[in-house]
């Protein structure tokens, strides 16, 4: 995400309920990706939950810009 994306987020959760819930499964999503990413190696199951992972986290995103459009001047 870039700053200027980021301030309006922070600007903008507090009253924005679908905001926030967005941004806070935005980094859950990022979380587990990462603790994934640390692993040396990632079994089938694995593997498959870190597709789901980006997919959901990817659907996240293109909804959070959708509401981000909105505050955008």
């Amino acid at each position: 995400m870039e700053m200027q994306e980021l301030e309006i987020i922070k600007k903008n959760c507090e009253h924005d309920a679908e905001l926030k819930a967005l941004w806070d499964l935005h980094i859950g999503y990022e979380k587990l990706l990462d603790k994934y990413a640390s692993k040396p190696f990632l079994t089938p199951v694995e593997e498959a939950e870190v597709k789901e992972l980006k997919r959901k986290k990817l659907a996240g995103k293109t909804k959070l810009q959708t509401i981000l459009d909105k505050y955008r001047p």
